[in-house]
């Protein structure tokens, strides 16, 4: 059974937290829509001396979200979720952590490694914590650290994307765990959100279609490539961050590499002890999931979701379900 903060949603829908292009817009957008609405902590950077942006991003969320649910309480927000690196070379990691436990954070999402101090952290301030994973081994790893439900992540996904058929990957996870399941890969319509539910998640986790959204961070090129492109448009590569990810071919030609041809990395490069791992690299290479086929405008947020929902309801039906 889903916690109650996962119930009630308008759809089964987390928007994933996308690097630099998830922003406080976005999510509170994403929230007031109904779905959950989620960034990552590194998103928010600040130079030496200026004040803490992640604290003037949680107060900005928490305070719209509360204008919008006194005024509106039949329909209120969706909760919002703060992703986590927990990646040894993040140096803000504790910082972020005390931050996010004062603001009461309700989901928190970790990736990059299973760390009980997080979870610990999240549910000592009444949160949830969601972790992400891309085989069955770390599935179990990390509900043995303390974390409360599962983002599968499984091929076709945007960003570092596992290479295992969600069929395969939920199924597995499934014997054993009957927690909080999230389905994470290709996922760009209604029916394929109520397909996630069919195999057995809980809920649908989207990322890239909300990249061609008129509140994310992305530049106008790279929403319109969104558009324009296809799953024969992604090519999976370790050499942007060391970690295997998917990412649009035409933006690795603009940079003036061959997406058939690119060098392998190893997980040794990765370095978040900036915000990120080669910042450069992602900039002008931008990542992507297969599900962007779906994608034919650059919308607002909003209606993104009443599409979601409307093909969620057709779907249903059509299903007799």
């Amino acid at each position: 059974m889903l916690p109650p903060i996962l119930q009630n949603l308008r759809i089964p829908v987390v928007g994933s937290p996308m690097f630099i292009v998830s922003n406080p817009d976005l999510v509170i957008a994403q929230c007031k829509a109904g779905i959950v609405g989620s960034f990552p902590a590194l998103n928010a950077r600040e130079k030496d001396g200026e004040p803490i942006m992640l604290e003037a991003w949680l107060t900005r969320i928490t305070e719209e979200l509360d204008r919008h649910n006194q005024a509106n309480p039949d329909q209120p927000a969706a909760p919002f979720a703060v992703n986590q690196i927990v990646h040894r070379s993040n140096a803000r990691l504790e910082r972020d952590i005390e931050i996010c436990h004062r603001y009461k954070v309700p989901i928190w999402i970790t990736s990059l490694g299973a760390r009980k101090e997080v979870n610990d952290a999240a549910h000592d301030c009444g949160g949830i914590s969601l972790h992400d994973i891309i085989n069955n081994k770390f599935a179990r790893k990390a509900i043995e650290k303390g974390a409360n439900g599962l983002i599968a992540v499984a091929a076709g996904a945007g960003g570092h994307a596992g290479p295992q058929s969600p069929f395969a990957l939920i199924q597995e996870i499934r014997e054993w765990f009957d927690g909080p399941l999230l389905l994470s890969g290709a996922i760009a319509t209604g029916d394929a959100v109520l397909a996630a539910q069919a195999m057995g998640a809980d809920l649908a986790y989207i990322g890239s279609p909300f990249i061609a959204t008129t509140e994310a961070n992305a530049q106008p090129e790279y929403k319109q490539m969104i558009v324009e492109s296809g799953a024969m448009d992604i090519v999976t590569s370790s050499l942007f961050t060391g970690v295997s990810g998917n990412y649009l071919a035409p933006s690795i030609r603009n940079a003036g590499l061959d997406p058939e041809a690119l060098e392998r990395a190893d997980a040794s490069s990765m370095d978040f002890g900036q915000g990120a791992s080669k910042p450069k690299a992602w900039s002008t290479i931008w990542g992507c999931g297969q599900g962007i086929g779906a994608v034919s405008e650059v919308l607002p947020a909003a209606e993104l979701v009443d599409r979601l929902a409307n093909e969620y309801a057709a779907a249903r039906q059509r299903l007799a379900l």
